[in-house]
């Protein structure tokens, strides 16, 4: 009897340890993305790609930015084991100055909490004037 349990009980931690590494993955395919130079008042989108490399749907619950000068947008759904998804994020290209700045992304998988950055710089005067 007491094989039989402990037969049971080693079966039952087996399938739970199994069961654990069904979860979702998040890998981005650059994990800091260089505005490089440009000039005040141009195009501050940018966007991360990531892929669920995971077993589940992964779905990303918060998008954070260090900063109100830069707004970041989430997947509206969740995103299939294998497909890829993005992050926008928009930078207020209005200020002048040097850009670094970290997107803090919240989601379901086996890293909960990962951090990508943005740099550049937002120069004064593009024409020279």
């Amino acid at each position: 009897m007491k094989k039989l349990i402990m037969l049971l009980f080693v079966g039952v931690i087996g399938f739970a340890a199994t069961a654990q590494d069904k979860t979702a993955k998040i890998e981005f395919k650059q994990d800091v993305i260089d505005y490089g130079e440009i000039a005040k008042g141009s195009d501050g989108v940018r966007v991360f790609e990531f892929t669920n490399t995971g077993a589940v749907p992964l779905v990303v619950t918060n998008v954070r930015s260090s900063c109100g000068c830069t707004i970041p947008k989430k997947p509206k759904g969740p995103v299939a084991p294998g497909e890829t998804g993005v992050i926008e994020v928009k930078y207020d290209t209005n200020r002048v100055g040097p850009i670094r700045k970290t997107i803090t992304v919240e989601s379901n998988a086996a890293t909960p909490t990962v951090a990508v950055k943005i740099k550049g710089t937002v120069l004064a005067n593009s024409s020279g004037k």
